[in-house]
């Protein structure tokens, strides 16, 4: 089962992990540069680099977006690094820092850096069915099974934040339900605020927001009046605003306190 470890000092066991195909050559020539420098306050590989000791060689970033969004899924990206030959890649920070446009530039630049990447979703219904938490471990395991079947076995991942959501939690007694499988078996090392210091997570970061986005202006066509093209789901006073005029689509998460506070 798979565990989770804040201290990388500790030799992670892992799989040998398999080659992956069908990359480019460019690709490959970027990663050879290794010493590209990065302006001061971008992301680096400084700390993924340090899992190198443990015998680590293929490092999975992982970062979530649409957590606290009021429609639409949750999305979790990730970038795979290859710890002993990977070059930086300018301009990428945290996706929250970024311009749409400079992250809709950036995705592919960063699907072409890393070794692997994926984007998996978990939907309203399934957010409301499960709970925000098993949404993002299930977006995560979609994710981390597209790369696996992608031929591509990371030896650790590294999650932003302090919390592991990404494994299921050790059933405590006999009396608990046991987390459903297949999961993510690897070593999960979490990092406050890793998509600010850690360009895998910041590039997993670039990933799942590029992708979530889009599914929300689909879903705006479809849905125009919630003005998903341009809030994204999230809370902003218009968005809820028009849930209390027509109520919630089918694609809200209506387990939770859509309309906010009532006014006075």
């Amino acid at each position: 089962m798979a565990r989770a470890i804040t201290d990388p000092k500790g030799k992670a066991s892992a799989k040998a992990p398999a080659k992956a195909t069908g990359r480019t050559a460019a690709r490959t020539g970027a990663k050879s540069k290794s010493k590209a420098k990065i302006p001061v306050g971008f992301p680096t590989l400084d700390f993924e680099r340090s899992f190198l000791s443990s015998g680590v060689r293929l490092l999975a970033g992982v970062d979530e977006v649409g957590r606290g969004a009021l429609a639409g899924p949750v999305s979790v990206g990730i970038a795979v690094v290859n710890l002993e030959d990977h070059g930086l890649l300018a301009d990428v920070r945290d996706s929250k820092l970024l311009k749409p446009e400079d992250r809709d530039r950036l995705e592919p630049l960063v699907r072409d850096w890393a070794v692997a990447s994926a984007v998996g979703h978990a939907s309203s219904r399934e957010i409301d069915d499960i709970g925000i938490i098993a949404a993002l471990r299930l977006a995560g395991t979609r994710a981390w099974f597209e790369v696996l079947a992608g031929g591509t076995t990371p030896d650790v991942v590294l999650l932003d934040g302090s919390h592991n959501w990404l494994s299921p939690d050790v059933q405590a007694s006999l009396f608990d339900e046991p987390a459903l499988g297949p999961w993510c078996e690897a070593p999960v090392h979490t990092r406050v605020k890793a998509d600010m210091s850690c360009l895998s997570v910041a590039a997993a970061s670039v990933l799942a927001k590029v992708a979530r986005d889009r599914i929300m202006v689909d879903l705006h066509a479809e849905v125009p009046a919630y003005g998903w093209n341009e809030n994204k789901g999230y809370a902003t006073s218009a968005h809820r605003k028009v849930i209390r005029l027509q109520g919630p689509s089918a694609y809200h998460r209506t387990s939770w306190n859509l309309t906010g506070p009532e006014a006075g």
